[in-house]
């Protein structure tokens, strides 16, 4: 083998690793908010990503049935139904249940463990057992060939810009809107937020709403690359919170360094050795991290 083939195949495992690399970041981006901003261990959040990936599958499915002229258009408009019904239903649940539980982070972990539970039987019940794959435009088909023997598959880079935008958007979000500001005081000062007029009940709701409807875009993003079942969310959840943790509860920033990372860790490491010891090395080095630096890649600065 060559040594332009050894690089060729290098990054064409490492653009595999972005793609892994994405769906982690749009989970994390939603973790990050609800548990970094809010203290809520939300551990239904994979389900709400598996509420994105059927969206993409039943629009697939309600467009070849019923419309077979929209398939080449309907994936970004199933984008957006996958965005707004995770958050109906992330809005839902923080109105049903997570209300009640704030400041009581173990009991906010069993409940949405048995959200969990409920959301995956739901699924089971209503769409069936076996997993599932849309049909994608053909747009999303194909590769393309920067160089000779080097193929990027197309999905790939339409998952990275979806995942770039999301990014973009959530920081300026925080940063400029309004809700980012009512977001920032609630988190700084609860109490001084309320007495300046801040409805701190409903800040808390549209957070917890927005962190699930980037979830759902994160199962959107994850159809282009796996097939969906009743069970798939759960299988990143334990990743996105390590996502989390590792880059640090608070930080956006952290977040977006530690998913790059743990995905072309694991990606690369695929290559090497059998995807259940990849699997250990990037959970040993991420341990062996958080020994030396147990706040995260970036600890966010509090004024005591």
């Amino acid at each position: 083998m060559t040594f332009s083939e050894m690089l060729n195949i290098g990054l064409m495992q490492g653009f595999a690793g972005l793609s892994l690399f994405a769906v982690l970041l749009l989970m994390g981006l939603g973790l990050a908010i609800i548990f970094g901003q809010m203290g809520v261990i939300n551990m239904a959040h994979g389900e709400f990503m598996t509420i994105g990936a059927y969206t993409i599958y039943m629009g697939s499915h309600l467009a070849g049935q019923y419309a077979p002229h929209w398939l080449p258009y309907y994936f970004p408009i199933a984008i957006v139904c996958a965005f707004g019904f995770a958050f109906a239903a992330g809005w839902m649940v923080e109105w049903a249940l997570i209300r009640h539980l704030y400041k009581r982070p173990l009991d906010t972990l069993l409940a949405t463990w048995g959200v969990s539970l409920a959301l995956q039987q739901c699924f089971r019940s209503f769409i069936g057992p076996k997993e599932v794959s849309p049909t994608l435009p053909e747009w999303l088909l194909g590769s393309w060939a920067p160089a000779p023997g080097l193929d990027i598959p197309i999905n790939g880079l339409f998952v990275l810009c979806l995942t770039a935008f999301t990014t973009i958007g959530v920081l300026i979000a925080l940063a400029k809107s309004r809700w980012g500001l009512r977001v920032r005081a609630t988190v700084s000062n609860r109490q001084m937020a309320n007495a300046i007029g801040i409805d701190t009940k409903k800040t808390d709701r549209l957070t917890f709403a927005i962190g699930c409807g980037i979830a759902g875009m994160a199962g959107a993003a994850f159809t282009t690359i796996g097939s969906t079942g009743p069970t798939s969310g759960s299988l990143y959840i334990v990743d996105s919170f390590l996502v989390v943790t590792f880059g640090g509860a608070a930080s956006l920033l952290g977040t977006v360094v530690s998913a790059f990372g743990i995905a072309q860790t694991q990606s690369i490491s695929e290559f090497f050795m059998a995807g259940s010891m990849a699997k250990v090395l990037t959970l040993s080095l991420i341990v062996l991290i958080l020994m030396i630096r147990p706040q995260g890649l970036f600890a966010s600065k509090v004024r005591r």
